[in-house]
């Protein structure tokens, strides 16, 4: 299942610095990263749906998406990539865009986006299965610091959610503030395979496929398909302005592809 671990508004170098892993049945049509026909959007289409998983635009709006863990689902529920591709293109601060979806937000199957602009330093985390069942936290604001987000709510405490916490911040530490490995990253924590023992599982699948999924990167063979790890993504903004998107993505034929995007907010800093 999709995870990503960030860093928001406390690293001197990068103020926003984000890595996800997108799972995904391997024979659903994805679109790559690129730009997409506005010139202002670049980040992979879920073909499918139409959505998308993660984008950032040329001034600084930040969107991702991971699914709810959750045994049944609505069959006719509105996509959810049609969430972040809609603030992506919206004019709407994030807080904004968050109480515009909220008379919806039953609509879909369940769901965790997070939504920022960079520029004004605003980041919100919107969900749909809120913890107990507390509809007055649909919406959170993003406090600065290290955050990961999978298949529960913001910052749960699953074992892979640790390993991954774990292995960011000790890279970050390494390299005290400086240019983050981000290759380093992607080969030695994005792709780890260490799956954790029954006990630890959270108990909403079949423990089979509970101990299956619960790697950071998951490749398992189930009766609909292939399922697994599609694409690793990394998107890191710098307090000039310099975006670097960069994504391995899974082509067909298992083999996988590598490809970068980079370009600079315009016209201002960003601290």
């Amino acid at each position: 299942m999709c995870i990503a671990v960030f860093v928001w508004q406390s690293h001197p170098l990068y103020p926003f610095l984000l890595f996800l892993n997108r799972d995904e049945y391997h024979n659903r049509a994805t679109e790559p990263l690129r730009w997409w026909e506005d010139g202002e959007t670049v980040g992979g289409r879920d073909l499918a749906g139409g959505g998308t998983w993660l984008g950032c635009t040329r001034h600084g709006r930040i969107a991702f998406l991971t699914n709810f863990k959750e045994t049944s689902s609505f069959p006719d529920a509105k996509s959810r990539g049609d969430l972040p591709l809609r603030y992506l293109q919206s004019r709407k601060s994030p807080t904004e865009f968050a109480e515009e979806i909220q008379e919806e937000v039953s609509m879909y199957n369940g769901f965790n986006l997070v939504v920022a602009h960079v520029l004004s330093k605003s980041m919100v985390y919107i969900t749909n299965r809120p913890r107990h069942g507390d509809k007055d936290k649909l919406v959170t604001q993003v406090s600065p610091g290290i955050h990961v987000l999978s298949n529960d709510s913001l910052d749960s405490p699953w074992p892979k959610y640790l390993r991954l916490r774990e292995g960011f911040k000790r890279l970050l530490s390494n390299n005290e503030g400086g240019e983050f490995p981000v290759k380093a990253m992607v080969e030695e924590v994005m792709t780890d395979t260490v799956k954790d023992q029954e006990p630890e599982l959270p108990h909403v699948f079949t423990p089979e496929t509970e101990y299956q999924i619960s790697s950071i990167f998951v490749d398992l063979l189930i009766p609909a398909g292939r399922f697994g790890t599609r694409s690793i993504s990394a998107l890191s903004i710098k307090t000039h302005g310099e975006v670097c998107f960069y994504e391995r993505h899974l082509e067909q034929g298992d083999s996988w592809k590598e490809h970068t995007e980079h370009f600079v907010i315009p016209n201002r800093s960003i601290v």
